[in-house]
C-alpha cells in the first residue's frame, strides 16, 4: 500500500516554465519590510502564536511575540523574517537561547544546505530554487530555519520560497499544525522540494531545445550547454545535501518521539526529493554527453569543409594543368614561327624545303608535346 499523502501540501507545476532573470521584486508572501508599532523599520513578515493548531495571536513585533508566547504556555510561536538586521537576530538569539555559531551563519547567509542540532534546537539551511520564463535561468534562494520546542524562526534572504503559502496551508489544517514545531519544519521542507519540480521541468525542456540545436549545427550551442551545465551543478548542490538531511531527521524519529503522521509525511518528501536528485544526476550526465557529441559533430563538419576545400583545390589544379599543357603546346610553334620570321637566307629563303620543314617541325613538336601531356593525364 502506498503512503497516504497529507492533503493540500503537494502542488507540482503542470506547465513548462522558462527561465527569467533575477530581479528586486518584493517577497512572494508579503512585503519585505514593515513598520513595527514604534515606527521603526522591521524585517518581520509575519508572526503568530498557535495553541493546539489555532492561531491565538498575531503580534506586530518581536517583543510582542515573546510576550504573547509567555502568556500561552504550551503554545508555539512562528516568526517569519525577511533579510533581518543583526539586532533583530540578536534579539531572537537572546530570547530563544540560539547558539552563536548558528546565529552567525544566519546573519552572514550564503551557506550550504545543512542540518545541525544545538541541544534541543535544530538549525536548518535550505536552498530554494525557481525557474522563470523570460531569461531562461534558475534563481536560487536561501532560507534559515531555527526549530525549538515551542518556536520556529524562518529567516529568508531571497524572495523564494513562498513561506506565506506554507503558513496558510498549515493554518487550514489545524490537526497537522497541532503536532508541533516539527510539522512546520516538514511543511517548509515539502514546500522547498515542491519548488524543485518546475525547475526540473524547465531544465528538461531546455535540454530538449539544446539537443535540437546540437544536430542543427547552431554555432552558439556549446556556450549554452556550458551555461546550462553550470546551473545544473548549482541545482545539484542545492538538492543533494537534502538527502543526508532527511536521513538525519529520519534517524531521530524514535529518539525524539516523532508522530507517526509526520514520519509518513517526511518519507513522502524524501521520495519526491529522491526523484529530483535522480533527474538532476541524469541531466548532468546528459549535458556532458551532449557536449561530447557536439564536439564530435563540429569536428566532422570541419573535416567535411576541409574535404570540400581539398576537392576544390584538386579540381583547380586539374584546370591549371590543362591550361599549362595547352600553353606549352602552342608555345612550340610560336617559337619556331618567330625564328623563321627573321628571314634568314639559309635555309629559309634559299631552300625550297625550308618552310615545309618548319611546318613539319611545328606539327611534330605539337604532336609530341600533346602525347606527353596526354600520357601524364594533363589533358
Amino acid at each position: 500500500m502506498p503512503e497516504r499523502r497529507l492533503p493540500s501540501f503537494r502542488s507540482l507545476a503542470s506547465r513548462r516554465p522558462h527561465r527569467s532573470g533575477r530581479n528586486g521584486a518584493a517577497p512572494l508572501d508579503a512585503d519585505a519590510t514593515v513598520l513595527d508599532p514604534t515606527g521603526t523599520r522591521s524585517s518581520l513578515v509575519d508572526s503568530a502564536v498557535y495553541v493546539e493548531g489555532d492561531r491565538v495571536a498575531s503580534p506586530l513585533s518581536l517583543g510582542e511575540t515573546f510576550e504573547r508566547l509567555h502568556q500561552h504556555p504550551g503554545g508555539v510561536a512562528w516568526i517569519g523574517l525577511y533579510r533581518p538586521e543583526e539586532n533583530e537576530v540578536a534579539s531572537l538569539a537572546a530570547e530563544f537561547d540560539l547558539h552563536e555559531l548558528a546565529v552567525e551563519d544566519a546573519i552572514v547567509a550564503h551557506q550550504r544546505p545543512k542540518l545541525e542540532r544545538y541541544d534541543d534546537t535544530l538549525f536548518v539551511v535550505l536552498r530554494a530554487a525557481r525557474y522563470v520564463d523570460e531569461a531562461e535561468e534558475v534563481e536560487f534562494g536561501e532560507v534559515h530555519v531555527f526549530v525549538g520546542p515551542d518556536f520556529v524562526v524562518t529567516l529568508r534572504h531571497s524572495e523564494a520560497p513562498d513561506l506565506g503559502a506554507v503558513r496558510r496551508r498549515l493554518e487550514s489544517n489545524p490537526d497537522l499544525l497541532c503536532l508541533g514545531t516539527e510539522a512546520i519544519l516538514y511543511a517548509i521542507l515539502d514546500r522547498v522540494v515542491d519548488g524543485y519540480a518546475p525547475v526540473v521541468a524547465g531544465l528538461e525542456n531546455d535540454i530538449d531545445e539544446i539537443e535540437t540545436e546540437v544536430f542543427s549545427g547552431d554555432p552558439q550551442v556549446s556556450r549554452r550547454i556550458y551555461e546550462l551545465s553550470r546551473e545544473v551543478v548549482e541545482f545539484q548542490r542545492a538538492t543533494q545535501p537534502l538527502v543526508g538531511m532527511l536521513a538525519g531527521l529520519s534517524a531521530g524519529f524514535t529518539k525524539y518521539a516523532v508522530d507517526d503522521e509526520l514520519q509518513r509525511y517526511l518519507r513522502d518528501v524524501d521520495d519526491h526529493l529522491a526523484q529530483v536528485v535522480e533527474r538532476v544526476d541524469a541531466f548532468r550526465q546528459l549535458l556532458r554527453d551532449m557536449l561530447t557529441v557536439n564536439a564530435t559533430l563540429v569536428a566532422q563538419r570541419q573535416n567535411e569543409e576541409m574535404k570540400s576545400l581539398t576537392e576544390a583545390s584538386n579540381a583547380q589544379n586539374e584546370e591549371v594543368k590543362k591550361i599549362s599543357a595547352w600553353a606549352a603546346i602552342l608555345f612550340a610553334p610560336t617559337l619556331i614561327g618567330t625564328v623563321y620570321g627573321m628571314n634568314f637566307d639559309i635555309p629559309e629563303l634559299d631552300q625550297s624545303w625550308g618552310y615545309p620543314f618548319a611546318l613539319l617541325l611545328m606539327a611534330i613538336t605539337c604532336s609530341s608535346l600533346y602525347a606527353v601531356f596526354k600520357h601524364r593525364d594533363w589533358l
